[in-house]
């Protein structure tokens, strides 16, 4: 089971290269995005919406969303290269490849697609509202003399509160799910948010004579998402395997983890609202299955990951020639000219 607006789809492209990103890829269980249609902005907003994999009361929200469509594929686009940046160096790179059946198991792996997509949606909404680009929200509206006074000096903090409050309405989470995998994927959602909310700072500038703080005006930015998606990896990494507990207190089963050391070793520990959880041990992704191509082929670092990334088998290396731009001077007024220059470069693959 997944969350109602989380679905898993078939990846459009059998191969995919962050340098070819067009804006209608689908990550994970995002909706997929067709071109934009129409005579005009409404029709094609109202098209794209149409053409989105969502439930009826999504759709609804959508086309009451001027906006919202094209923030999915910014959103789709910033999570997809963020996981496949931070898994750049492991087994599993983050690929369409396998992607369907891998959303169908409980994997580390599930868990961070569940985690990065939430996050990118959050933080491209909130970015998105800053911007202008949705009708229906502008500048974060939190209370207070120095936010307003950042809007007059044409600052515009980021409108995380509108991003989580829209974000939870859209994905329906208030169905809380009663299965086990249903209650891991919207854990794993959440961590996701609150990744982006523990990112947000309080960024001031100063406004007065000769640099003083005479004035001083502050608004709310969130962080680089390359900072949200490091450290969802680091949750990855510590990614706790859970099951399903009853609890009688409150009348209904909750996750629990490994047990905990010291007086309560008896009792499973609950997982922390920033862990990330999964429910079966990942395959080892060694060699093509429904779930990866493998790594047969991948380049790695010698000295770095070969030996795990090439699971034992060995690698092929090459020798190659590479241009590159060399020697630059900025030329009065205004362009850098540079010259090219070659040299070797040594490329080792996983057989």
């Amino acid at each position: 089971r997944t969350i109602p607006g989380l679905s898993s789809l078939t990846p459009r492209f059998s191969r995919f290269s962050p340098c070819s990103l067009t804006g209608k890829e689908a990550l994970s269980h995002f909706p997929s995005l067709g071109a934009a249609g129409g005579s005009g902005p409404a029709k094609g907003h109202q098209k794209q919406c149409e053409l989105l994999q969502l439930s009826r009361k999504q759709k609804r929200l959508c086309r009451r969303e001027p906006g919202l469509a094209e923030t999915l594929r910014d959103a789709i686009r910033l999570g997809i290269l963020e996981c496949q940046f931070q898994f750049r160096s492991e087994r599993w790179n983050c690929s369409l490849e396998g992607r369907p059946s891998l959303l169908k198991r409980g994997f580390k792996e599930t868990a961070f697609l569940y985690a990065v997509s939430s996050a990118a949606l959050t933080h491209s909404l909130a970015r998105a509202c800053s911007a202008g680009r949705m009708e229906r929200c502008t500048c974060d509206d939190s209370p207070g003399l120095e936010n307003r006074k950042a809007w007059q000096w044409g600052v515009c903090g980021d409108n995380l509160k509108y991003s989580t409050k829209f974000l939870k309405k859209f994905l329906g989470q208030k169905r809380i799910g009663k299965d086990l995998r249903a209650k891991v994927d919207i854990h794993n959602t959440n961590v996701g948010i609150k990744a982006v909310k523990n990112g947000l700072k309080t960024t001031c500038k100063c406004h007065g004579v000769s640099g003083s703080c005479a004035v001083r005006t502050c608004w709310k930015q969130l962080s680089p998402f390359h900072e949200i998606g490091r450290l969802l990896k680091l949750r990855y990494d510590d990614a706790v395997k859970v099951f399903s507990t009853s609890n009688d207190a409150v009348g209904h089963s909750e996750l629990s983890g490994p047990h905990r050391h010291g007086p309560s070793a008896k009792q499973p520990a609950l997982p922390r609202p920033t862990d990330l959880v999964y429910v079966e041990d990942s395959p080892s992704f060694c060699r093509p299955s429904k779930y990866s191509l493998g790594t047969a082929g991948r380049t790695c670092s010698r000295e770095g990951n070969c030996d795990s990334m090439c699971c034992g088998r060995g690698y092929n290396t090459q020798s190659r020639l590479v241009t590159f731009s060399c020697h630059c001077q900025v030329r009065w007024c205004c362009y850098v000219e540079c010259q090219q220059c070659m040299q070797e470069e040594v490329v080792y693959s996983c057989k």
